[in-house]
Formats: structure tokens, sequence, C-alpha cells
């Protein structure tokens, strides 16, 4: 099996539904007969916790994989038919522990080279511009951008373009690319129309044309501990995160 496709979800501002759009496509492509790892990098640990686990009951983590205390074949759990590695509040220590470490910025990246056998590794990034996120952008090929179709989301996408160029000249790499995903889209509103018209203008086809629709049921199922395909999978929401799905297995990354 060749190397996996790395894919950071990320967005800097909080709320905009990062971590329920990465664990649904995580869900989806393993769906889709896909070999997924997912890994919750954010020290909120939502996406552990939106997997069904209790972040406060786990010892073995990401923070202990980049700490180094244990191998990542270890930390690693079998959920849902997919490969997690999960987090808990120990991940907030990380940034401040790894200070004075040289190439800190590599650390992930140098931990997920050890992953094998799966075909997409999906990072959920924190809401920050720190050094964890620094660290999934040097690892990861793509950035996914959750994009809500409202206009302070979008104007705050311009300091995590910025970000992804300073890594790029930084490190003095090609990757990584970006693409966007609309998602919590009301086609009735003038509003959400009116910015998806100007998402798709100016980015192009950096813009997956799947979208996700707002929809109760992708905002309820985390609380479950379940994934949009357990909890409604007859709703949009699944019908959406599905096409999108299968919209990355279909499509190289954007140059």
């Amino acid at each position: 099996m060749s190397n996996p496709d790395i894919i950071a979800f990320c967005n800097q501002k909080g709320g905009v539904g990062k971590t329920t759009c990465a664990l649904n496509v995580a869900v989806g492509l393993t769906l889709l007969n896909k070999k997924v790892l997912v890994v919750d990098f954010d020290p909120q640990a939502h996406l552990t916790y939106s997997l069904g686990l209790d972040a406060h009951d786990l010892n073995s983590t990401i923070y202990s994989v980049m700490k180094g205390t244990t191998p990542l074949a270890d930390a690693v759990m079998d959920i849902k038919g997919m490969k997690v590695l999960p987090a808990n509040l120990d991940l907030t220590k990380l940034e401040t522990e790894m200070m004075n470490i040289p190439r800190r910025e590599l650390v992930l990246k140098n931990r997920l080279a050890s992953v094998a056998d799966v075909q997409y590794v999906i990072i959920d990034c924190p809401p920050a511009a720190g050094l964890l996120t620094q660290n999934a952008l040097v690892s990861c090929h793509e950035v996914f951008i959750p994009l809500q179709m409202e206009f302070l989301a979008l104007k705050g996408m311009s300091r995590l373009l910025n970000l992804i160029e300073e890594v790029k000249k930084k490190h003095r790499r090609n990757l990584p690319t970006y693409r966007i995903i609309a998602t919590r889209y009301d086609g009735r509103k003038k509003l959400n129309n009116a910015i998806m018209d100007k998402v798709r203008e100016r980015f192009g086809e950096r813009v997956f044309k799947a979208v996700i629709r707002e929809n109760i049921a992708v905002a309820e199922a985390p609380s479950f501990g379940q994934s949009i395909f357990e909890y409604a999978p007859k709703s949009h929401g699944a019908e959406d995160y599905l096409a999108l799905c299968r919209e990355i297995i279909r499509k190289k990354p954007a140059g």
C-alpha cells in the first residue's frame, strides 16, 4: 500500500463544525471501503468524545505519542471500522513542553512516518495557529477548511491561508494545498447564497462541489458518540457527507 493521503481539518475560527466534519469524513471514507486513521490533535478532545470515548480514562493518546513515551501503534484504537488516535487534556501541555525541542514543528510528521496499512490520515486540528496546528500543517498533504456560509467566517480565512503559506516557505515545500468544504448551508437564505457565490468565484476548483446542508441531525449526532451515518443514515447530512467523501476519493489534490 502506498503512503497515505494526510488531510488536516483546520479552521482558526471555533464553532464552525470542524470536528464534526472531520469525524463524518473519516467514517464516510471507511464506509466507502477506505482504510482510515483519524487523529484527534485538539486539546479539547471533542473528536475523542464524539466517538463515544471518555478522554479522562485514556492513558495512551496522541500526547504520549508526541512525547515519545508510547509508540504510535500502541496508542491506536480500532473504532467504527477505522483506526483512532485519541486525545485528552494532557495535550494542552504539549506546546509548552516542546518549546525547547529542535525542529519541533516536525514531531508529528516524524511520528506519522510509522503509519502503515491506511489510505487516509485525518487530523482534527485545534482552532488556533500555535505549535500543534503548525505540526499538522507540516505533516499533511492537504488542508480541508470547513467554512460556514457567513460573512465573518469568510473574513477569518485569510489568517489561515497566510499560515499555510508561511509553512510552505519555512519548510520549502509545495504542500500543503487547501480545499474548502461549504458547511451549514441553507439555500433558502439570501446571505448563504451570496457568500457561496463569492467563495466559488474567489476559490474556484478549491471548493468542493458537495455541500453540507444545514441539518439538525449533524449537530446532534456527536452528543450520542455517533457519526451522522449511525445517528441518521437517511438524513440530508448523511447524504451530503457521503457525496463529499466520494468527491475526495475521486479528486486528486489541487495544486
